[in-house]
């Protein structure tokens, strides 16, 4: 580790008054029964205190604060025939990734124990969780008042305030993130100084102060404005890629093509090279050709929209992926998802990173209030195009836009398919779906009345749709759900 951070560090906790119940001082004492359990309580009182590193630090006096050097050697110590840091891993649970860092003081040497604060669950020791309090540490489960904050603590906890870089100064910061795009996409008057700058950057958790006045860039702040995220160790893998091919396999590529830049300021680029590689069709009026779009533009944008707000983030070496077929476009995003995707079109949405959904439903780049897949429905249904298809592919979710087709060669899946989405959009729109309502959709005459009958009788049999009112058979049709 940067020596200067750990002195900043060092000297910073020395200024604090007291020791709080996220960092601990001792002068030589090692024992390792009594570590494990401050392990315990300093990192659950680090997130109680919302901090995202607990410490103890061997070599200060407390009470003075005063350096007396250290003689403790962590990777040196056994107990009962085990290296300490194995029996620690074995002892503590979740074991946080602990890490001794040895460094020398200009007033002596010392050990500086760094121990990220609980993240899903408060951490034990021999199965007993631990909390500071003062200078004393005491059980957790005694502490009822203060366990339930710590629960409390827990539950929104997420990956979008872990630190994609630490330890930076303000020149670093402002290299690394695309500030003017996020007073751009939040409507905010840029501010004539450093000072508001970074006050409004702290506001919305994209970065947050170090030690030494030095900064934290959080994994929001970079996932979201990140200038590049091969700059940022861990988020190189999570840019989106675009990929076109030249048939309906995967075999020949035509283009490649990886976003680097954070999603919200490089969302209407990414947008616009999806678009370009579109095929379009061409109408011949009276005096101008003009060309449209395969696909409705809300659609894709909505589609990619969510597959960027719902993808697990903590899932390593995956991304966004947009694969673009000369017959339907493929976009995926890792993590199973939280809502059957068949529910997609109705149920509230739900985010694993409710920070970053948040911030970029107040950019604009996703619907307000929902998840936007019911536009994308609704516009699919205007182009007449075949239905999307929403389904978990292995530990992903992915989505297909089907390219145009006519309703004979749509296959018999795919009409019940189009129609209980019907059926859903009707419903949520307060209306019911129809035989005729159904043949609109599909663009049909009423000379296929027939035809779509039996598409109706197959989702009902289905269980995907159901009569509205089983006393009044000709009342219309509703999903399942309803």
């Amino acid at each position: 580790m940067n020596p200067a951070r750990l002195f900043a560090i060092v000297e910073d906790l020395r200024n604090q008054s007291a020791e709080t119940n996220w960092f601990e001082f001792k002068e030589n004492n090692g024992d390792p029964e009594r570590l494990g359990q401050s392990i315990s309580a300093l990192a659950n009182g680090a997130r109680i205190a919302d901090r995202e590193t607990a410490y103890m630090i061997w070599g200060v006096r407390d009470g003075s604060h005063e350096i007396t050097a250290t003689n403790f050697q962590p990777h040196t110590v056994k107990f009962n025939g085990q290296e300490l840091m194995m029996w620690l891993g074995q002892m503590l649970d979740p074991c946080p990734n602990l890490q001794f860092r040895e460094f020398q003081h200009p007033d002596g040497r010392l050990v500086v124990l760094e121990i990220p604060a609980a993240t899903t669950s408060p951490v034990t020791f021999k199965r007993v969780a631990y909390i500071r309090l003062g200078s004393a540490t005491t059980k957790l489960s005694d502490q009822k008042s203060i366990e339930a904050a710590l629960w409390a603590k827990l539950r929104p906890f997420a990956w979008e305030q872990g630190v994609a870089l630490s330890f930076l100064t303000g020149d670093e910061v402002l290299n690394l993130l695309d500030y003017s795009a996020y007073f751009d996409l939040t409507k905010q008057r840029l501010p004539d100084n450093r000072s508001g700058i970074f006050e409004r950057l702290v506001a919305d958790r994209l970065i947050r102060t170090e030690a030494g006045e030095r900064w934290d860039i959080l994994n929001l702040g970079a996932m979201l404005f990140g200038k590049s995220l091969s700059l940022f160790p861990g988020l190189d893998r999570k840019a989106v890629r675009v990929i076109q091919y030249t048939s309906g396999d995967r075999t020949n590529t035509q283009r490649r093509h990886d976003s680097p830049r954070g999603f919200a300021s490089g969302f209407i680029s990414l947008i616009e090279f999806i678009d370009s590689l579109i095929p379009r069709n061409e109408e011949i009026g009276k005096a101008l050709r003009t060309e449209h779009s395969l696909y409705p533009s809300i659609a894709i944008r909505e589609l990619v929209a969510n597959a960027l707000i719902h993808q697990d983030l903590t899932v390593t070496g995956a991304g966004p992926m947009v694969e673009v077929f000369p017959d339907r476009i493929e976009i995926t995003n890792p993590g199973k998802p939280l809502v059957e995707p068949s529910r997609f079109v109705d149920l509230p949405p739900r985010s694993r990173n409710e920070a970053l959904a948040s911030l970029m439903r107040r950019m604009g780049i996703c619907e307000e209030q929902g998840s936007g897949v019911d536009k994308a429905l609704t516009a699919v249904e205007l182009f007449q195009l075949p239905p999307p298809d929403f389904r978990m592919d292995g530990e992903s979710v992915r989505v297909t836009l089907y390219a145009p087709r006519s309703f004979s060669s749509m296959t018999p899946a795919e009409r019940v398919r189009a129609c209980y989405q019907h059926a859903a959009l009707r419903y949520l729109a307060g209306h019911r779906m129809t035989n005729a309502s159904l043949r609109d959709r599909f663009g049909l005459s009423s000379t296929n009345a027939a035809a779509v009958s039996r598409i109706i009788r197959d989702a009902l049999q289905a269980g995907d749709i159901k009569v509205a009112d089983p006393n009044a058979p000709k009342s219309g049709y509703v999903p399942s759900w309803a």
